[in-house]
């Protein structure tokens, strides 16, 4: 019987450095040999997921922007952005509380490198990596094309605790650690994506197996009727999942599908 898998990227397939296990790799080969569908499921937008990298590892679809955006070989499922209006008033909220914060679409990202603290290497680091896929927020007013949103660098508590009265009617506010926040519109996770591309496709939810290690991933883990969890991993997603397997680094993956009875 066919499975569908879902795997999280960060912390689950590579680590920070985007290093991926060879146990890993030889993971993905051996279910697609036995023909498995393997998905990415991902908090990544689209266009922030690097084909060149992880596709050649078997994926037949992704899940990208937290369940807003949907792809099977190539072909675009669905997708949910936030409309014109709405992401004006967000990024005119986040300004006011000099917020440093990145809005992230299917076809581009977005963000002023001035809001970022000058220590940070992050911006200069997604410019790189990113090239012309990444743009000012400033200037582009008027065109934003978002799906969801993430902030940080809110050194007062008092404005990360107006942050999320503030969205909490329209958004989902997730604590990734520290003041860093994943904010994506209500009604939308890695669990809906699955439900919809399930659906598109026919898959049965007992044959629903997914993969995670933070706090972005606890909707999927909760939802698919087989979860496992990094050792590595956050420890909400460690109590969100079926099963606990090893460190990233330490075959996690593999030992995981071997759990499971994929390989």
């Amino acid at each position: 019987m066919r499975k569908a898998l879902f795997f999280d990227i960060d912390g689950t397939i590579w680590d920070e450095e985007h290093v991926i296990p060879d146990s890993t790799r030889e993971a993905f080969q051996r279910m697609k040999e036995r023909g498995h569908y393997l998905f990415i499921s991902s908090g990544r937008t689209r266009v922030f997921i690097p084909d060149q990298d992880l596709l050649p590892l078997g994926f037949d679809g992704i899940l990208a922007g937290c369940g807003t955006y949907g792809e099977f070989h190539g072909e675009v499922k669905f997708y949910h952005h936030i409309p014109q209006e709405r992401i004006k008033r967000v990024n005119d909220f986040l300004r006011s509380l000099e917020a440093a914060y990145i809005l992230e679409g299917r076809h581009f990202l977005y963000l002023d490198e001035e809001r970022f603290p000058k220590e940070s290497a992050f911006p200069k680091k997604l410019k790189s990596s990113m090239g012309e896929r990444l743009l000012r927020v400033t200037g582009n007013e008027e065109s934003l094309e978002v799906s969801k949103f993430c902030a940080n660098y809110l050194q007062e508590e008092q404005k990360q605790r107006e942050l999320e009265r503030v969205l909490e009617p329209d958004y989902t506010v997730i604590h990734r650690g520290g003041d860093f926040m994943e904010i994506v519109p209500k009604g939308f996770n890695k669990a809906t994506g699955i439900q919809e591309i399930c659906r598109l496709l026919s898959i049965a939810h007992e044959n629903t197996y997914s993969f995670g290690d933070s706090t972005n991933d606890l909707d999927m883990l909760e939802y698919t009727a087989h979860s496992a969890a990094m050792g590595d991993g956050m420890q909400q997603a460690k109590d969100a999942a079926d099963f606990v397997t090893a460190p990233l680094m330490e075959d996690g993956i593999y030992k995981a599908c071997e759990h499971y009875g994929l390989l």
